[in-house]
């Protein structure tokens, strides 16, 4: 699937950035990963508040076998078919994604998290005098 094919996909959901990686793309809102297409299939990032809403829609985790022959899954569902050719479905079902992708940048202490303050540089002072 091309990045145009991606962005059109999501257009109801509003402006996504598409950048290669893998054997696949990462598709990005606001700096934050909240889909990736593997083999022309799009999955979108879940969490312990989503996942279940994409296992009732008959959804399956993203996964991939190591080099070690060991199988690895992602916290990231596929999305239905249904959603591919329905730009509002499509829509509110990035927004469930966008949402886990924030929270779990936040978990990490990421961009979506409480903005760094900057340390102040320590003064060089003389000793006082008594």
């Amino acid at each position: 699937m091309d990045a145009e094919a991606i962005r059109d996909i999501f257009q109801a959901f509003g402006p996504v950035q598409v950048r290669r990686m893998f054997g696949g793309q990462g598709i990005y809102r606001e700096g934050a990963m909240f889909a990736l297409e593997v083999d022309g299939e799009l999955f979108l990032k879940a969490d312990d508040e989503s996942a279940a809403h994409f296992r009732d829609l008959g959804s399956r985790p993203f996964s991939y076998r190591t080099k070690d022959g060991r199988t690895t899954i992602m916290s990231y569902w596929l999305m239905p078919e249904s959603a591919l050719d329905d730009p509002d479905e499509a829509a509110e079902l990035a927004r469930l994604a966008f949402m886990a992708a924030l929270r779990a940048q936040t978990a990490k202490g990421g961009k979506a998290g409480k903005p760094a303050t900057p340390k102040r540089k320590a003064r060089n002072r003389a000793p006082e005098r008594l």
